[in-house]
């Protein structure tokens, strides 16, 4: 039987990084994205605990972790240092690796600076950084007008949000696929719920929306001729904006030296809503593969 889960926090890289470790087996890390919490895992990990030694962590700036102050401090590189600290920090110096949203691309910035620690590779619900970003079209203007809104100078977007945070971050879950409240688990809501009360956690998601135009759009820039070269997954939500506006798998190609591709049914937030076929998904593309 797999290990009960254990909630902990460590100091790394400077931050103190909160997570939950569960199971047994090769470590895998899931990083979750905007505006959520590792909560949003709990319907997921147990499935692949039975496997895999789970740790879900929250990224600096979110849910229980650290809120640094600074819009270079919420760049992707920065939180992929965390979390290569800390997965080093408990024992696991090489790991495979999954992340959703902001997750996923912290995830390809770390597959890409410590390629020597990720064994594999899942990107979820996202299109490269840069690709977003320089070729911008009217439709995903419309449907992530979130990027452009957070990344205004403080403390514009954060009086605004203030004014009522659950009314805007339930707006924002509730878009990009055509998800409800109900296809959240209560408990993870809760703990996102939480998150959005508080306005440290607030100022710290507009800064890793303005780090993503003024530090991570030109860090990806330096990258563009890189490819990422260990087995690699992108999964996305077939009803999603993304999905709708572009080809996926396509944007990744050229990023990804080996590569895989699968639609999960649901939009942006399919784990939230089709856990049970995440966690398929994810079994299937990591279980056949040698032990790390």
């Amino acid at each position: 039987m797999p290990a009960s889960p254990q909630s902990g926090s460590l100091q790394v890289n400077g931050q103190q990084i909160a997570y939950i470790l569960r199971g047994d087996g090769p470590p895998l890390l899931l990083l979750h994205g905007f505006p959520q919490t590792k909560e949003m895992w709990e319907d997921t990990a147990p499935a692949l605990a039975r496997r895999f030694t789970v740790v879900t962590a929250d990224l600096r700036g979110y849910g229980a972790s650290s809120k640094p102050e600074g819009v270079e401090a919420m760049s992707f590189r920065n939180m992929a240092a965390d979390q290569l600290a800390l997965m080093q920090t408990l024992g696991f110096p090489r790991f495979h690796l999954a992340g959703h949203d902001r997750g996923g691309r912290t995830a390809h910035r770390l597959a890409l600076d410590a390629p020597e620690a990720v064994a594999t590779l899942t990107v979820m619900d996202i299109i490269p950084t840069h690709l977003l970003l320089d070729q911008l079209t009217h439709q995903v203007a419309r449907a992530y007008y979130h990027w452009f809104f957070l990344a205004q100078p403080a403390p514009l977007p954060e009086r605004m949000i203030g004014t009522d945070p659950q009314a805007y971050f339930e707006s924002c879950l509730l878009g990009w696929g055509g998800a409800s409240l109900s296809d959240f688990p209560p408990a993870a809501l809760a703990a996102y719920r939480r998150a959005w009360d508080d306005p440290a956690c607030v100022h710290a998601m507009c800064n890793d929306y303005r780090a993503a135009i003024d530090v991570d759009f030109h860090d990806d820039a330096r990258d563009l001729g890189r490819k990422v070269h260990c087995p690699a997954l992108v999964l996305y939500g077939a009803d999603g904006a993304m999905a709708k506006a572009y080809d996926v798998a396509a944007t990744w190609a050229p990023r990804l030296q080996d590569m895989t591709a699968q639609g999960v049914p649901g939009g942006h937030f399919f784990i939230d809503s089709s856990a049970s076929e995440t966690a398929a998904a994810l079994l299937e593309f990591l279980t056949p593969l040698p032990p790390l």
